[in-house]
Parts: C-alpha cells; sequence; structure tokens
C-alpha cells in the first residue's frame, strides 16, 4: 500500500484469536488484537504504569493492564478502569490479500 500511509506488519495468519501480539511500526510500539473477527492496532504502552499492553489479557474489545488491571477499550483506546485515567492511541488497522497493515497515526489525543 505504497503511499496510503499504511505499513505492512505481519502476515494476518500469525495472529490468534484473543492473544495481543507487539510490533514496531515505523518506530512506533504497537499491539495488535484479533478479536471478534477484527483487527485491532493499540498503542503497547500503558497509560498508567509504561508497560507492554500486549503482554495483557483479551476479553472482548477489552486489554487489560497486567500490572494494575486497568482495561482500555481497543476500539478507541479509552481506559474502562482505574487507575488509568488517560486513553491511549489506537491506529487504523487494513488488512489486504491475508496481510495486516497499520497506520501509525493516532486517532485518538493522550
Amino acid at each position: 500500500m505504497p503511499g496510503s500511509g499504511y505499513t505492512f506488519v505481519c502476515k494476518l495468519d500469525v495472529l490468534k484469536e484473543g492473544v495481543p501480539r507487539r510490533f514496531e511500526v515505523e518506530g512506533v510500539p504497537v499491539a495488535l488484537v484479533l478479536t471478534e473477527q477484527q483487527v485491532f492496532a493499540i498503542h503497547d504502552v500503558c497509560s498508567h504504569s509504561a508497560v507492554s499492553l500486549s503482554e495483557g489479557e483479551v476479553d472482548g474489545c477489552t486489554v487489560e493492564c497486567w500490572l494494575h488491571a486497568s482495561r482500555f477499550d481497543l476500539r478507541t483506546g479509552h481506559p474502562l478502569d482505574p487507575p488509568a485515567t488517560r486513553p491511549v492511541p489506537v491506529y487504523p488497522v487494513r488488512i489486504e490479500d491475508g496481510s495486516v497493515y497499520v497506520r501509525a497515526t493516532s486517532r485518538t489525543e493522550q
């Protein structure tokens, strides 16, 4: 997808349902999550404790930070539980020919 701002990240078949996976996209840490038949891309750093969200548990369209149990909505990046109060960026995803592409520009403000 040259010129679109999207970067190839991985083949779709390397993602497992409900298992977050960390990637670097244009120097940005991104967690990809395949859940509910969609792929979501969320910044891979918790806004509360600066730990990797890709090490957390997925439940539906949420990922839980393993350190303090804040959950983030994979669609919006908004925290659903304290102690996190600030959202994390989410990124647009495109799937083409079995490949996952992410545009590493934020759709949410920190």
